[in-house]
């Protein structure tokens, strides 16, 4: 093939990828579609999906309804969601129906019953985020402690091998959000220096046994959505970045984008973002990005002492990216 039809060959390719909004930095490494998963032996299995509570609207249900699948088919031990939990304002106790309508009437399917790992996003600082943290009280499978909190989890029942996981807030990270009349009255009464020095804490633990570091926050540190060099963004990239770098953060796994990215700039950290389990905006590839997808959809991590696997699953089932990282 001369270096004009090649040149064709990889514009048409990217043409039919970007029409499809599923946009990859190497498309030659996109294989035909498949349904069938990747399946990890003696693995830690978790869904990650976000932005997701709307009763069901916006492909809420199919997403729901896929999800199940997929737990099923590698028996996934827990979910974790990366914020925005309900449309459009959160929340105002614990007593409030949209805990029914938005998740428990949704997310229905036996293999979803598991704990789900919780933290909160913007939408859920219009209302009561603390209603979130009380909902733990009542809920057997919503696992929401405090507004940021952390957990180890042995990989296949091994406590030698753990994935340490922290759960962090970040809208009390963003200055903006002080003078925001809906945000305002729930970040101000937050000690930001408390959170990070318990995060510093948290990532500077030396237990042999912790074999992979993942931060789980609702804003995205890079994007290439609609907010690559958005206020927020910048604001979290300022405040963690740094303490990402001095601990050697595996994986930092958000939402707030409504949708589904990989990005992989210098340094350790990779950089998840799962935010369309329920509406899905567009995205453009930015220099660090490996794959960028405005598909409604989630994530499945499979986590091994050695390697961690993630597949990028739209709404139909299909595996539209998959990712391994080794140690």
């Amino acid at each position: 093939m001369n270096k004009y039809l090649l040149l064709l060959f990889y514009f048409n390719a990217f043409l039919v990828t970007a029409n499809a909004q599923v946009i990859l930095r190497d498309s030659l490494t996109n294989k035909a579609k498949t349904k069938t998963l990747i399946r990890q032996d003696a693995a830690l299995n978790f869904i990650a999906m976000g932005d997701w509570g709307r009763n069901g609207a916006d492909h809420q249900k199919p997403v729901a309804l896929q999800m199940g699948k997929t737990a099923t088919d590698v028996k996934a031990q827990f979910i974790i969601s990366t914020g925005d939990n309900f449309y459009p304002s959160g929340v105002i106790s614990e007593n409030d129906p949209l805990f029914r309508y938005s998740y428990e009437d949704i997310y229905t399917a036996f293999s979803l019953q598991w704990d789900w790992y919780v933290v909160l996003g913007n939408h859920d600082y219009k209302s009561n985020p603390d209603a979130e943290v009380a909902y733990s009280k009542i809920s057997r499978r919503w696992k929401m402690p405090a507004r940021y909190y952390s957990k180890k989890f042995a990989i296949n029942g091994d406590v030698n091998q753990q994935v340490l996981i922290a759960f962090i807030d970040t809208n009390p990270l963003i200055p903006e959000y002080y003078k925001n009349t809906e945000y305002g009255p729930n970040v101000k009464g937050q000690d930001t220096t408390a959170q990070k020095r318990w995060l510093n804490k948290t990532l500077s633990d030396t237990d042999p046994s912790i074999k992979w570091k993942i931060v789980v926050g609702h804003h995205p540190i890079y994007t290439g959505g609609g907010r690559t060099e958005a206020y927020d963004t910048k604001a979290v990239r300022s405040s963690l970045k740094s303490t990402f770098d001095k601990y050697g953060v595996d994986v930092y796994l958000t939402g707030h984008e409504h949708s589904l990215q990989y990005i992989k700039p210098e340094g350790k950290t990779h950089y998840f973002i799962s935010g369309s389990a329920s509406e899905k905006t567009p995205v453009k590839m930015i220099p660090d990005a490996q794959m960028v997808a405005s598909e409604y959809g989630f994530m499945l991590f499979s986590v091994t002492k050695g390697q961690l696997l993630v597949q990028t699953i739209n709404e139909e089932g299909y595996i539209i990216y998959s990712t391994l990282i080794k140690k």
